[in-house]
């Protein structure tokens, strides 16, 4: 598989994902507005800190009110993780990557950038709910055709790793944020306002329902462990980085409990970690110091991918070091 398809299919997957994401956290931060009231729950500049945007909207927009914010995220093309922008990325991934994807993918990222681009000239306001709702459902409904008309070989377990990869960095932003910035007070802990943050984080992850039924009442440290450490949810960080990994062993074939390149050994080691810690021992550490050597250490694992199947002179294994040797 040529190193520019490999990358353009992966590319694809997590712009996609991304945009996803993006409308998840917007459309529960509306919900929440809604509940609690605009003075009480206008957490808007939090969802320009779980982008990572934050020097961005503040050179361009300055002070972070409602509509400046819908509009950064949602449809403005000089922020590059906004729902618009990663669309049309994704288009572009998906255009290079013509022949290896699906034609039923291809029209459905299509017809999923249209709608997106459609709502920008009919004026779609960036706070309508509906929209956000049809952007995740686009999202889960390409998941689906790609799962279904795509043959799972090489470049359905790049597009998957690619979109685990950046399911679990997001989810990690989530809790990260909503530990240290969305909390006004720490006079609000036990409030109604607290509880209601953390519901809506778990809505955010699409992960109450499924919280509720393995862990019952809602409590800041159960929460935390279910979206980072739970073995069965598909937006965990657990969950996204042992099926990455599985991914990664399938393109490769190299078996488990070895590596053959440096992105296997990362992502090995990381996957390791997370299966063998405990949220006690993350609270004790810190959790935005465990959160932020995530983030640094899935950024290795990008970086090393890269080098080891996008570059131009890919890594070789050590398997085919020594046969070149």
């Amino acid at each position: 598989m040529l190193s520019r398809v490999a990358d353009s299919v992966f590319w694809m997957a997590r712009y996609v994902e991304r945009a996803e994401n993006v409308a998840r956290f917007i459309d529960v931060n509306i919900n929440l507005t809604l509940d609690l009231g605009e003075e009480l729950a206008s957490q808007w500049e939090p969802l320009v800190a779980t982008s990572g945007d934050d020097q961005l909207f503040k050179k361009k927009y300055g002070a972070a009110t409602r509509e400046k914010v819908l509009k950064f995220l949602t449809f403005d093309l000089e922020n590059p993780n906004s729902i618009l922008s990663c669309l049309t990325a994704a288009r572009e991934n998906a255009r290079t990557a013509r022949e290896t994807i699906s034609s039923d993918m291809w029209e459905e990222l299509n017809r999923f950038y249209l709608m997106v681009r459609d709502a920008v000239r009919a004026g779609v306001c960036e706070g309508d709910y509906e929209f956000y709702a049809q952007v995740k459902r686009g999202s889960h409904l390409l998941i689906g055709v790609t799962d279904a008309t795509m043959s799972h070989g090489e470049s359905w377990n790049f597009a998957r790793m690619g979109r685990l990869l950046e399911r679990a960095d997001k989810t990690s932003r989530l809790v990260d944020v909503k530990y240290y910035i969305l909390l006004p007070n720490v006079s609000y802990v036990g409030h109604s306002l607290d509880l209601a943050q953390w519901s809506a984080m778990l809505r955010s992850a699409s992960a109450l329902e499924m919280y509720r039924r393995s862990r019952g009442r809602i409590a800041p440290t159960p929460v935390v462990d279910f979206l980072l450490l739970d073995r069965d949810f598909p937006r965990s960080l657990r969950y996204c980085v042992s099926r990455a990994e599985q991914a990664l062993r399938a393109i490769t074939g190299t078996p488990a409990g070895s590596f053959g390149n440096s992105a296997e050994q990362q992502l090995g080691r990381l996957r390791a970690d997370l299966d063998f810690t405990s949220i006690g021992d993350i609270i004790s550490r810190g959790m935005h110091e465990f959160i932020d050597d995530f983030q640094t250490r899935l950024n290795a694992v990008d970086e090393r991918a890269y080098t080891c199947f996008f570059a131009a002179a890919p890594e070789l294994s050590s398997q085919r070091q020594e046969i070149t040797q």
